[in-house]
């Protein structure tokens, strides 16, 4: 059941987020599993993160026997949006051309890269 987003997830929400996307439903210990892969993590401390994020609607819970398996509520996509617009309002003052050019200007672009930029614009282009 994916819905529009309208909170903030804060970094740890995130990454959570991140794996239940990968993953479709996961229990808490799947979730831990893989939050471990990357840095140490304990268990409860994975579990009060989910269960609040179930308060924010953040994920759905549905219960299969003793587990709770969580399911991502927002989708991948509108998150991305909202955060990036977030992102290019507070860092850019709205401006995404100067999002655009501070990363090509600080990134080694390779050609294949600038070539689906390339793409893009004329398909933005073509569209206007």
């Amino acid at each position: 059941m994916e819905k529009q987003i309208n909170i903030k997830p804060t970094e740890s929400e995130l990454e959570i987020l991140q794996i239940l996307w990968a993953l479709g439903k996961a229990t808490v210990r799947q979730v831990n599993d893989e939050l471990s892969k990357t840095r140490e993590v304990g268990y409860t401390t994975t579990l009060k993160l989910m269960q609040i994020m179930f308060e924010k609607h953040l994920v759905s819970r549905t219960d299969e026997g003793r587990y709770h398996v969580y399911e991502a509520a927002v989708g991948e996509e509108p998150t991305q949006h909202m955060l990036l617009d977030k992102f290019i309002g507070t860092t850019f003052r709205g401006s995404a051309t100067r999002m655009v050019m501070q990363a090509l200007g600080n990134q080694q672009v390779s050609k294949e890269e600038l070539e689906e930029i390339k793409k893009l614009i004329d398909s933005i282009e073509k569209g206007q």
